[in-house]
């Protein structure tokens, strides 16, 4: 069970990122017709409007996470919420949609979100890392949910720049949340290396590859099919696009119900990858129901269903599988690079998406999704299962300094890494029991002066 500290910080990055979504994603259902009173507007410019936040946290993702497992994570997370916040209001401000692209840009140079999930590992045990995962991709899912329902009612109260308006004080809260996150600070065996080797190091990793691989196409699935889908609930399922909220957001509590079990499995019993494979099953099960039975109300409603269920199983294990297998030194550039994968994948899943509009065959379209998702699964297979460290919660010495007493437990064989929170008087002390033999034991109950069970 998550520690009081765990929750709280849980809740507060759990926050940071739906505050964000909520302001990016509220945008996206009315911006396509409110966008067309900006002076200079045309369909291509409005698409460019929307669509270039995510290539600005595409490209910066990386050069943020790169930062980030060098200095303090907590000032750099500050700083891409500000620049978020300003492009908001940079975009609410401008009369053109030249201005509204150049402040959508700016809003997605806030490019932290692989820094806020590096210190939400780095704040949660490892035993409660795929909970606390689970949460944070929850929160996403759900302020998707409620942005596609609040975003046309805000307009009509304070039209589309007050929207934008909106963002930026949904950025700037976002900042208030990170007083719940304690201070850390983060001491691992010293590896030197320059930003180019890092992220080579990183790039060279098969696994971490095949992860990549893996949201990147999470979210070309996801995105595709939130273009592809409403058109067909409104011909098939007689559900206006004004309540298509209505039917997403019971889908995502009811796939809650079968997320966070198969995350406690993956997790307790360690069957990862087993669960990991069995989701992508899930998803190309979701996708084949639609291909044979779309023209039917309840059966497109069972296939959107297995889609959520399996999406939101992938969401959580995805992060929680990266923190494991990434370098200890190098966790938040694995996460850049995941990050920027996630982004693409969305940029291209609008693309497909809209392509599959024009194809007028909607089996075809379905099958071409499920095409996609059965190379991820042949792609998957070869994934070996993850490392699984565990934690030790230790107070800090009260006869020691700090940073003496960090580099005799690095020193120890299979202790990994240490994270002190200096305000909580404790640190985590991450380790891999594998690596830990009889004389670690000994040199361990020695520097502590008593026996720890490991």
């Amino acid at each position: 069970m998550m520690n009081a500290l765990e929750r709280r910080s849980t809740f507060a990055l759990s926050s940071i990122f739906a505050l964000r979504m909520l302001g990016l994603f509220m945008i996206i259902p009315v911006f396509s017709v409110a966008g067309q009173s900006y002076q200079g507007a045309t369909p291509a410019l409005i698409g460019l409007a929307v669509g270039v936040y995510g290539l600005t946290q595409a490209i910066l993702q990386i050069p943020f996470s790169l930062l980030a497992d060098r200095f303090s994570r907590k000032p750099l997370v500050v700083l891409g919420l500000l620049l978020f916040a300003l492009g908001g209001a940079i975009a609410a401000m401008s009369e053109t949609i030249y201005g509204v692209i150049i402040g959508r840009a700016i809003a997605g140079g806030g490019a932290v979100s692989a820094v806020v999930m590096a210190l939400l590992a780095d704040v949660t045990r490892e035993e409660q890392r795929s909970k606390a995962m689970a949460v944070m991709g929850m929160s996403i899912g759900v302020s998707f949910m409620v942005a596609f329902s609040l975003g046309p009612w805000l307009t009509s109260l304070v039209g589309i720049s007050g929207l934008f308006w909106v963002t930026t004080i949904m950025g700037l809260a976002a900042i208030s949340m990170l007083l719940l996150v304690p201070k850390v600070t983060r001491h691992h065996k010293n590896y030197q290396q320059g930003y180019l080797a890092q992220l080579k190091q990183v790039l060279k990793m098969g696994d971490l590859n095949r992860l990549h691989v893996s949201v990147f196409t999470l979210h070309l699935l996801l995105t595709a099919m939130f273009i592809y889908m409403p058109s067909q609930l409104i011909q098939f399922a007689d559900i206006p696009l004004a309540s298509h909220g209505l039917v997403y957001l019971p889908l995502l509590i009811i796939s809650l119900f079968f997320a966070f079990p198969s995350i406690i499995l993956a997790e307790k019993y360690r069957k990862m990858r087993g669960i990991f494979l069995t989701a992508i099953g899930g998803i190309i099960l979701g996708l084949l129901v639609l291909i044979f039975g779309y023209e039917s109300k309840y059966i497109l409603l069972a296939g959107l269903g297995f889609f959520f269920i399996a999406f939101n199983v992938m969401e959580a294990l995805l992060p929680s599988w990266l923190s494991k297998s990434a370098p200890i030194q190098s966790k938040a550039t694995a996460m850049g690079v995941n990050a920027s994968s996630q982004f693409l994948g969305a940029f291209f899943g609008g693309m497909i998406g809209g392509q599959l509009l024009l194809l007028n065959n909607t089996a075809m379209g379905w099958s071409i999704l499920t095409g996609i998702a059965i190379v991820w699964l042949l792609i998957s297979f070869s994934l070996a299962q993850p490392r699984y460290l565990s934690s030790l919660v230790l107070r800090l010495p009260e006869t020691k300094q700090t940073d003496e007493w960090t580099s005799q437990l690095l020193a120890i064989r299979g202790i990994e890494e240490v994270v002190v929170m200096s305000d909580q008087q404790f640190a985590y002390v991450k380790i891999d029991k594998q690596l830990i033999n009889e004389a670690a034991r000994q040199d361990l109950t020695q520097l502590l002066g008593k026996d720890v069970a490991i």
